[in-house]
């Protein structure tokens, strides 16, 4: 029964998955995402029903648009096949239950900002007012009134040290370091954990995307890169693994002599 269970959830990420990456593409260009037919971005030819049924239109089409035949980007596929992951990953580590409900927004925040930073580098105020208020309200349910303030305050330390950062690292670089959104984002996370596995979180983002920024300075290219994504990489890997405070700090107390 577990296995159907996962593979229904699976199958429910995959159909939110587009329409997550619809959102943070039309949010990103002032599009409403509730009115009119998807369509192609190239020729802007409206899409079919066949043209829609995630991951397998994209396989069948070859990466290319029925109508023009040029290539589709492969972020729609991408986006849809990680939330089907995500979604079964969420229902097999915390089954029917208010953590799950929690697991299913962060993913759902996660691909959005996915769709919208990596395309236009930008995190719609939008969708962290939104994910801002719906994670309040599920961490009332979860945690009480006290930890509701708990998590407000966490988000506020968290949004306070990164921006922070964000001026620190404008002033030795002497250009925008950091985007609004991404400070903004980080209170969204504050709201979803502690303080300080929000910091692990930073650092897990740094790590993972310093090999993406090297390479791209060695290609002579501009380097910039939307920080984002990671940020919710690092913290997606804290909040799935279950890692406490407690668990890091004994980790560290391995190595003292």
């Amino acid at each position: 029964m577990e296995v159907i269970y996962i593979i229904c959830f699976f199958i429910i990420g995959l159909v939110f998955g587009s329409f997550f990456c619809c959102i943070g593409l039309r949010l990103s260009t002032n599009t409403s995402f509730i009115k009119g037919r998807s369509y192609c971005d190239k020729c802007h030819h409206e899409l079919k029903g066949l043209d829609l049924i995630p991951l397998f239109s994209y396989i069948f089409l070859k990466g290319r648009c029925r109508y023009c035949n040029k290539l589709i980007s492969p972020l729609s596929f991408f986006i849809e096949f990680f939330t089907g992951v995500l979604f079964a990953l969420s229902y097999y580590s915390f089954g029917f239950s208010l953590d799950l409900l929690l697991a299913l927004v962060l993913v759902a925040l996660t691909m959005i900002i996915f769709s919208s930073d990596l395309t236009y580098m930008i995190i719609p105020d939008e969708v962290i007012v939104f994910f801002s208020i719906s994670i309040i309200i599920i961490q009332f349910f979860r945690l009480g009134l006290d930890g509701v303030l708990l998590s407000l305050l966490s988000g506020s330390l968290l949004f306070f040290f990164m921006f922070v950062l964000m001026k620190f690292g404008n002033s030795l670089f002497k250009k925008e370091s950091l985007g609004g959104g991404d400070v903004k984002l980080l209170f969204v996370i504050g709201l979803a954990t502690e303080p300080f596995l929000g910091l692990i979180s930073i650092f897990l983002a740094s790590f993972i995307a310093l090999p993406i920024s090297l390479y791209l300075l060695y290609k002579n290219k501009e380097h910039m890169i939307p920080f984002g994504p990671f940020l919710l990489i690092g913290f997606l890997i804290i909040f799935f693994t279950k890692i406490t405070t407690n668990d890091v700090f004994e980790f560290f107390t391995l190595f003292q002599i």
